[in-house]
């Protein structure tokens, strides 16, 4: 995925109310930009961090896209991750969902959900894919997920357990926005929760993927898969 057009650096002043962020510009006006992110974002809000902007689409006249960390440049829109997928699945790039003939989004599955990816053809079971967003870094070498309390988040990995009961294929797909870290984890000490839900679907049949992304100025792609670690 490449950005339309050039990044701009700006210095965070403050993120607030969950999608605004108050940043100074390289002349020195500070203007509020769209926070495309409704997490906690822990680790990537401290004020002063060297922030990357696009052109905004709605209201606000810059939407916030790339931080930087000492370890290197974090995503934070939590738009791209889906876009990324789409992408991947189209080149046959992911070797884990590979082979299908079929790629169709937001279809609806559960109870009042929609599933990211429903994978179908080649006289296979339809996999039913559920893709999260990763920027989480609290160690060296670890990412995680999830930030904060997401009952949505379990809901769906119980939604994806009901899916293989009914004879089909269950893939909760974790796309880290970073490159630094070789190894995922959940993070049950913010959502003890979704930690148990995790673990039920990992019983029930439900298959669990996390792959790192290329951050750069230019864009993003999705890379190379993780080592998920049960802790």
């Amino acid at each position: 995925m490449i950005f339309d057009t050039d990044l701009v650096e700006a210095t965070l002043v403050r993120r607030y109310k969950r999608f605004l962020a108050d940043v100074v510009l390289p002349d020195g006006s500070e203007v509020t930009a769209h926070c495309p992110n409704p997490g906690a974002m822990i680790g990537l809000c401290a004020p002063g961090s060297k922030v990357y902007l696009l052109p905004g689409k709605g209201k606000l006249p810059w939407s916030w896209e790339l931080v930087e960390r000492p370890e290197g440049l974090i995503g934070i829109n939590t738009n791209r991750p889906n876009t990324l997928v789409a992408e991947a699945l189209a080149a046959d790039a992911i070797p884990e969902l590979s082979g299908y003939d079929v790629i169709r989004r937001e279809v609806p599955y559960g109870v009042n959900s929609r599933i990211d990816f429903l994978l179908e053809g080649s006289g296979r079971p339809p996999a039913y894919v559920e893709v999260k967003n990763v920027h989480l870094v609290r160690e060296p070498d670890m990412a995680e997920f999830p930030d904060c309390v997401t009952a949505r988040g379990a809901k769906h990995l119980v939604e994806l357990s009901a899916m293989v009961a009914a004879g089909g294929r269950a893939v909760m797909l974790y796309v880290v926005q970073l490159d630094f870290c070789r190894n995922f984890a959940l993070a049950g000490d913010y959502d003890p929760a979704y930690l148990r839900a995790f673990r039920a679907a990992k019983d029930a049949g439900v298959e669990a993927y996390a792959y790192d992304c290329q951050v750069d100025k230019k864009g993003l792609r999705l890379m190379r898969p993780m080592r998920i670690l049960d802790r």
